[in-house]
């Protein structure tokens, strides 16, 4: 039996996996809270205590990079090492993977109904695959076929040096570089980005802030999903959260064409994370696809790339089949 998870920096989420079942019907499931514990070890150990599963075995994809087998969560205060973790649980081998990667290894064996399709292009057989995700934070990965299949390679490009295409993400880049040394893509283009955004517009006095809008992100705990919310309801309009939502469409568009240029991504690019499904309407407009187009004489090629946006948990499935193909028992690392 194995146990796997998604360690993100808002959720985690653990489930027990079998052989003969697959990486899609776990045994048992839970899903926390990140912050409400000390540590991956704590919220493991509260799962199987409550589930009474023995597993022998564990893969977890971190929100993190991870490096011989240890792994600082990038928005969460935990360092996660593979022998501690083994150890702490008693179990035989624990493997570490970067959580874009896991989603990156899930993505060959993706069903039709954990997808959307924002553009259908012309995939080209073994062609590199981009998988960008946009959640607490902004992931990178992509695979590459390798003699029979495809894969996946980590990534932390979602860190790179953000680079605005207009005057408006001109005026943020400046806007945040008082605030910061470094302004990543991940600073603009993740949860973690979004009321960097809003706030910047309403700062700069591009809208005004409804009375509405400012109580619900005053009760909420994290502002993104009320600012999406708000970008996308007809019924409660908000200017201000529909140009915050805009200029992350038209910045996440720009990014996954970076990635896809820089692997040449001709079989596909792929988008996971809560963001880019909480706002897929968002990105099923032409703002995305322009954006992602926008790259002068590759403007033809980046238009034959599929987009597809993964509506799953992917990571999850990612970690659960890495785990149930390659662990083998009384492995260290797997």
């Amino acid at each position: 039996m194995l146990l796997a998870g998604d360690v993100g920096g808002t959720k985690t989420i653990l489930a027990v996996y079998s052989r003969e079942a697959g990486p899609y019907t776990p045994v048992a499931k839970t899903e926390v809270h990140s912050a409400g514990y000390g540590s991956l070890t704590a919220i493991a150990r509260e799962f199987l205590t409550q589930v009474k599963v023995s597993v022998d075995r564990a893969c977890f994809a971190v929100a993190g990079p991870v490096v011989d087998g240890r792994s600082k969560i990038t928005n969460l205060p935990w360092v996660i090492d593979e022998s501690t973790v083994a150890k702490e649980l008693q179990l035989e081998s624990v493997h570490l993977m970067n959580d874009v990667e896991a989603i990156a290894f899930a993505v060959p064996g993706l069903r039709a109904d954990d997808l959307r399709t924002i553009n259908v292009g012309a995939p080209v057989p073994r062609g590199a695959i981009a998988v960008i995700a946009p959640g607490t934070g902004l992931g990178e990965a992509f695979l590459t076929w390798e003699g029979s299949r495809y894969i996946a390679h980590a990534s932390e490009g979602g860190h790179a040096s953000y680079a605005p295409t207009d005057q408006t993400q001109l005026g943020l880049l400046a806007f945040m570089l008082k605030h910061f040394d470094h302004v990543s893509y991940e600073q603009v283009c993740s949860g973690i980005g979004i009321p960097h955004i809003y706030e910047y517009l309403r700062s700069s006095g591009h809208a005004k802030e409804t009375p509405a809008v400012a109580a619900a992100m005053a009760a909420a705990s994290d502002p993104s999903p009320t600012i999406i919310k708000f970008g996308l309801d007809p019924a409660h309009p908000s200017a201000l959260c529909a140009a915050a939502l805009d200029i992350l469409t038209s910045i996440l568009g720009d990014e996954a064409g970076n990635l896809a240029l820089k692997v040449l991504a001709t079989g596909g690019v792929y988008l996971a994370g809560g963001i880019a499904t909480h706002a897929l309407p968002a990105l099923e407009s032409q703002r995305f696809m322009q954006a992602f187009t926008n790259k002068g004489r590759f403007a033809q090629l980046m238009g034959r790339m599929p987009i597809h946006v993964i509506v799953i948990r992917a990571a999850l499935a990612g970690a659960a089949g890495f785990g149930l193909e390659n662990f083998t028992p009384g492995s260290e690392h797997g």
